[in-house]
């Protein structure tokens, strides 16, 4: 536990020290375009007016909710009919899901809309009350470019640690029959199901780790909207089973789903502190884990050794 604290203060304190490198042109950028999104801002407050919490749960919520949707939606297309090819031969565990079975998958959307509506919109309104104790998610103002990169920094690593801790004790045999067994149905994931979880899973390890940033940083409904998206879009990547060009590579976590007993993390950090991920630095999937640059299948440039006889 000391290595690990001495390795995320180590790296926060690098991120203190290079704050003046931001590039400048992200600065202007928001300081050109600030005052055309506090317009916009200050129209939605408008419309409602005497309505926060439905406009936090809209923001916190039905966008994030509606991204999944979306881009998971996409991607069931190639994992229901096997079409789309420029998106199928990007497939990570080929021969997998090819396609994916429909009563697996019918029962796995079941779970995943009671988790996002059952489970999720009761949690964002504690935590709206939360966040109303001692902040004001729906401030007039917006928060700057640089106090929103100080709070993403925080989102990130509190995600990190909280996650994974949680994820490694669900694999606890205590837990993992009962609870996260339900979630590694799917040795080979689909974007669909990085949401598929029991409900206690589902609180403590997808939506805890998520809202306790802006909870303890009282952050505005604007930050909570764009980290609660830029998560939904790092889970989809993460399960989605297929490692496409210029998206981040989901090799390390498809290799959790493979083998359970590696990679439990988000970003690889803890796991490399901790040595969960020495296996995985052994196979190919490592090699591959790296940002695809072109449009050549890493599963192409980096092919399979050779089977010995």
């Amino acid at each position: 536990m000391k290595r690990t604290a001495l390795f995320l203060g180590s790296g926060l304190l690098l991120f203190v020290a290079f704050w003046n490198l931001v590039p400048w042109h992200l600065q202007r950028f928001w300081g050109a375009s600030g005052y055309f999104w506090q317009a916009q801002w200050e129209r939605i407050l408008s419309t409602f007016e005497d309505k926060e919490l439905i406009l936090f749960i809209a923001g916190s919520g039905l966008i994030p909710a509606l991204i999944f949707w979306t881009f998971s939606g996409i991607l069931l297309v190639v994992d229901t009919t096997g079409k789309l090819n420029f998106i199928s031969r990007y497939r990570i565990q080929v021969g997998k899901n090819e396609p994916v079975d429909p009563v697996k998958l019918r029962q796995s959307i079941y779970t995943v809309l009671f988790n996002q509506y059952v489970i999720t919109c009761p949690m964002l309104v504690a935590l709206y009350h939360l966040l109303k104790l001692w902040a004001d998610p729906c401030h007039r103002e917006l928060p700057t470019f640089y106090r929103f990169l100080q709070e993403l920094a925080v989102f990130i690593i509190i995600e990190e640690v909280l996650f994974y801790y949680s994820h490694r004790l669900f694999h606890h045999p205590t837990f993992y029959k009962k609870i996260h067994k339900k979630h590694h149905e799917w040795t080979a994931p689909i974007g669909m199901i990085s949401l598929y979880a029991h409900p206690i899973e589902h609180v403590v390890s997808n939506m805890l780790p998520a809202i306790m940033g802006p909870l303890v940083m009282g952050s505005h409904l604007s930050s909570i909207t764009v980290w609660f998206s830029l998560a939904i879009i790092n889970t989809i990547i993460s399960h989605c089973g297929y490692h496409l060009p210029f998206l981040p590579s989901p090799e390390f976590h498809d290799y959790h789903h493979l083998k359970f007993n590696q990679c439990y993390g988000v970003l690889g950090v803890l796991d490399h502190l901790h040595g969960t991920d020495k296996k995985f630095k052994q196979t190919k999937a490592y090699e591959r884990h790296v940002l695809l640059l072109g449009f050549t299948p890493v599963s192409e440039s980096i092919p399979d050794s050779p089977k010995k006889d």
